[in-house]
């Protein structure tokens, strides 16, 4: 697994019990921010910045290795965490149109 794939998954695996949810639709309604029945890519990267925002502990937009995973590893800026999130968005928008249904939400990114 490449490292930007990997700091993904540790951030939101340290997030989860922040954000509890069952089923996909759960998902899709908390990412929805303005209730259309489908997420755009600015609503992802919302939603999925607050592991970033909450292991900010100094809040200064950049995650030392001390506030990574493991407690090491290579600081991560918030605009490169953002640039990643995009990217796995582009990949879960299997039909292109821009936003996510709750199908684009369940398959994991390719």
């Amino acid at each position: 697994m490449r490292p930007g794939l990997l700091l993904c998954a540790g951030l939101l695996a340290s997030a989860g019990a922040f954000a509890q949810v069952e089923r996909t639709t759960d998902y899709l309604s908390r990412m929805d921010a303005d209730g259309d029945g489908r997420v755009s890519q600015e609503e992802y990267v919302a939603w999925m910045g607050y592991a970033f925002e909450r292991m900010d502990t100094d809040g200064d937009g950049v995650l030392s290795p001390a506030e990574l995973p493991g407690g090491k590893g290579k600081p991560v800026t918030l605009e490169s965490h953002r640039q990643r999130l995009a990217e796995r968005f582009r990949r879960q928008d299997a039909n292109g149109d821009g936003y996510l249904d709750a199908k684009e939400l369940a398959a994991p990114p390719l």
